[in-house]
């Protein structure tokens, strides 16, 4: 099918499609979007680019118009696996989840082992808490596909929400044997350990994947911010702020890694720049208790009666308004 594609694409400028994907691949999906929409402009006998186009809409986050686009596709192809499986995925991330699992009802009707579909109904169902449902389908799809590794690793991401870790811990090592560069699996993998307090495994898992992604993937704080968090319960705060700092400046719109820094740098008896991390935290998440909190007891010590009760007052409130969040 791909052959046939890139056989019709031929009678139009392929040089427009190539930078788009090559754009795409760049981690540039505002300029692809250009390049595919100036393609599918120029030829539009080819309806297969507005899926590129689509695509890369979606990824730029711009969801109303790669539905848009989209739907242009279907109104020709109305049970394309392909059409269907691309409005199902920009459904999904623009959060349209009842819009989604109609479509994945199509979708699933035109071919009931399409696994790319399965994998959206999945996260579908994880997002919308339906948690064994999501399970199942996982089990369901790596039947059909026993080395798909993003389901492989979406599964054991659910059983570590679950409390399941063993099992996560299965499917993780799973993921390695199909990739061992997998740092997401690693950070994960610590993750599981931690919580079965096993900390010398997970701080190996940990560096083995900072060590993945300290100069291949500069914009993923995670691991970082993860070894940050065990090293505090450690008491290992010197440390843990260096690696929180590192997390923030991969990631600054993350309200988890500021505050990583800022209780370090409490601990290290330093509150004044404390201060400064801590009220960034409450900045980007005003929800976000434990910064709050923690912002409460770094007023005190400074002395600052009033900022120390308001904090620790918005703290209160939002403990007994906000539900436990899914980690």
């Amino acid at each position: 099918m791909i052959a046939a594609t890139l056989l019709l694409l031929a009678a139009c400028d392929p040089a427009l499609v190539e930078g788009g994907r090559r754009l795409l691949a760049q981690h540039q999906p505002d300029a692809a979007a250009r390049q595919f929409q100036l393609a599918a402009d120029s030829c539009p006998q080819q309806p297969a680019l507005l899926l590129e186009l689509a695509q890369a809409l979606t990824l730029n986050r711009d969801f109303e118009e790669a539905l848009r686009a989209t739907r242009r596709f279907l109104s020709a192809h109305p049970r394309s696996e392909a059409g269907l499986l691309v409005m199902a995925n920009t459904q999904l991330m623009a959060q349209q989840f009842e819009s989604c699992q109609k479509t994945l009802q199509r979708l699933l009707e035109v071919n009931p082992k399409n696994t790319a579909a399965l994998l959206i109904q999945a996260n579908l169902q994880y997002l919308q808490g339906r948690d064994q449902e999501a399970v199942d389908v996982f089990i369901q799809l790596l039947q059909l596909d026993p080395k798909n590794e993003e389901a492989t690793y979406q599964l054991g991401r659910i059983y570590y929400q679950l409390n399941r870790f063993y099992p996560a811990i299965g499917q993780l090592k799973r993921v390695l044997q199909l990739n061992p560069n997998s740092y997401k699996a690693h950070d994960n993998l610590g993750l599981c350990y931690e919580a079965l307090s096993q900390d010398a495994l997970a701080i190996q898992h940990y560096k083995k994947a900072l060590d993945l992604v300290h100069k291949d993937h500069p914009d993923y704080g995670w691991p970082y911010a993860n070894l940050a968090n065990l090293l505090l319960k450690r008491d290992e705060n010197e440390n843990a702020f260096q690696l929180a700092a590192e997390a923030a400046q991969r990631n600054p719109e993350s309200a988890r890694n500021f505050y990583l820094a800022g209780k370090a740098l409490a601990r290290l008896d330093k509150p004044e720049t404390a201060l400064k991390w801590l009220q960034r935290s409450v900045e980007l998440d005003p929800n976000y208790t434990e910064p709050r909190y923690l912002l409460g007891q770094v007023y005190g010590k400074l002395g600052r009666k009033e900022d120390a009760e308001r904090e620790l007052r918005a703290f209160q409130e939002m403990q007994a308004k906000q539900p436990r969040q899914r980690r």
